[in-house]
């Protein structure tokens, strides 16, 4: 599993599986945010089973679907809130980590 890191507290992915959550803690993270919405490959692993593999892990978990190439300002919003309020570092995905990035640049925009 690979995944890029945006700023201190913050780094993307794409798509991880269940099993990823262990590695994603023993590197530090502390919350997972699922950008992703179910079902929107076939074979991806629901945004349940890996809160399921998160919350077991000890992590703190959100889902804020976004749907690829329609990100909205509610979108851009609920990730706010849910970086305001889970414990750093956190770790983001979607299907390539290109959602979690653009969410998190919109958010400095906008904080300015």
């Amino acid at each position: 599993m690979e995944y890029r890191e945006i700023s201190e507290d913050y780094s993307v992915s794409g798509q991880i599986q269940p099993e990823d959550v262990a590695a994603i803690r023993a590197a530090g993270f502390k919350s997972v945010i699922c950008n992703r919405p179910d079902d929107e490959q076939p074979g991806q692993p629901s945004a349940d089973s890996v809160k399921a593999a998160a919350e077991a892990a000890g992590l703190a978990f959100r889902f804020i679907p976004v749907i690829s190439g329609q990100i909205t300002q509610e979108n851009v919003e609920d990730q706010a809130e849910a970086l305001d309020e889970l414990e750093g570092p956190v770790f983001a995905y979607c299907r390539s980590g290109a959602r979690c990035t653009n969410l998190y640049g919109l958010i400095q925009q906008q904080r300015g």
